[in-house]
């Protein structure tokens, strides 16, 4: 199957889960508040949970709720609701943004026949092999890359094992241990060669995971590996490296999970010494006056605490977008990869790709000379 055709195979699974939409219903949606862009993820994270309005699902329509404790639970792995609104949805976010420009100047739009006209290029045939370097602040522990979220699942293997190295995660949670990812020993040149000897064409480094730290010195999430760990941009070491030595360069993104991903932060033990005792994924910014991380929200980190049904708020999806671009413009990948079975997060992921194949075009000549893959 030709690449083009996969990609319509796809878009038709996207569009699919289209309702019909009446006016009257879109404009009552719109009366709600649902899908309005109000403020920027910092102060989404930043306002108090008993001030925080989420929207849900509830039958077929979309209801706004607020956080009931009592009634809380984490959320978990799960397929997205279908949305009715006008264009469909995927992710629960609608595929319509709710601001205009995010595509950027080119010939690529946010929706699926603007974006099916891409032709992949000829490089991508060639590029074998390739080799993928998956390095983030859950290294440290040595147990598994969703060790950051297990960590707080008392009947999980690695919450004993952090027990066991690192203390309650009351009191030693994961942003600690984004400290504690120094790289004093990393050798990236030496690395870099020995990939290049191995014959390697295509070198791709993680972004970001679910986790919620981003490996480059990102301008829309302070906690990246610029201001915290190892004090340096990871992603643009590598990507200076492994160009210089004639690599492609891509970078994988994965962080469009982390509203639902790291809720059990916000948890506590239900039995034992620290039964009911919080997990450091209650702090906020407040919390860390005299701490090491002192002028960093945990809440930006962890994400904010929600209702176990709570579509991604707009400001997410926007933070999602903001920082995904700002990664694009920093290093201008070869290749963009989302760990996701579309482009994610409905509006924000649509143009992303758009955004990524006009800069691209635009600087290649007039022909995108990139690869994005979803997983």
């Amino acid at each position: 199957m030709k690449r083009r055709n996969f990609c319509k195979l796809l878009a038709g699974g996207a569009t699919a889960a289209t309702l019909p939409i009446d006016s009257a219903l879109a404009r009552a949606l719109s009366a709600k508040g649902f899908g309005r862009y109000a403020q920027d993820y910092a102060a989404f994270c930043a306002t108090p949970e008993r001030r925080r309005l989420f929207y849900a699902l509830n039958g077929k329509t979309i209801m706004p709720e607020k956080l009931n404790e009592a009634q809380w639970k984490p959320t978990g792995w799960g397929e997205p609701p279908e949305l009715p609104v006008p264009g469909g949805s995927w992710d629960g976010v609608p595929m319509e943004a709710p601001m205009s420009g995010l595509a950027g100047d080119g010939p690529y739009k946010a929706n699926w026949d603007s974006l099916e006209q891409y032709e992949c290029p000829e490089w991508y045939r060639d590029a074998k092999f390739g080799i993928w370097n998956h390095w983030s602040p859950q290294c440290v522990p040595e147990d598994g890359d969703w060790y950051a979220r297990n960590m707080y699942i008392s009947d999980q293997q690695q919450y004993r094992d952090q027990l066991a190295h690192y203390g309650h995660p009351s009191k030693f949670g994961y942003k600690d241990l984004c400290a504690q990812w120094t790289l004093l020993n990393w050798e990236p040149e030496q690395l870099m060669d020995l990939y290049s000897r191995a014959g390697a064409r295509l070198f791709l480094a993680l972004a970001n995971h679910h986790d919620g730290f981003d490996t480059w010195d990102s301008k829309h999430h302070p906690w990246n590996a610029q201001n915290i760990g190892p004090h340096r941009d990871v992603i643009g070491t590598w990507s200076k490296l492994a160009k210089a030595r004639g690599m492609r360069f891509g970078v994988t993104v994965h962080q469009a999970r982390n509203w639902w991903w790291f809720q059990p932060s916000h948890g506590a033990d239900a039995t034992g010494p620290y039964a009911g005792v919080p997990y450091d994924g209650h702090l906020t910014l407040a919390d860390g006056k005299g701490q090491w991380w002192e002028g960093y929200d945990p809440q930006q980190l962890y994400g904010a605490k929600h209702p176990f049904d709570a579509l991604p708020d707009p400001s997410y999806v926007k933070n999602f977008y903001d920082r995904t671009r700002d990664l694009i413009d920093q290093h201008d990948p070869d290749l963009l990869y989302f760990d996701n079975a579309l482009l994610p997060l409905g509006w924000g992921g649509m143009s992303v790709a758009a955004y990524y194949y006009n800069r691209n075009q635009a600087r290649n000549g007039g022909k995108a000379d990139c690869v994005l893959n979803v997983k």
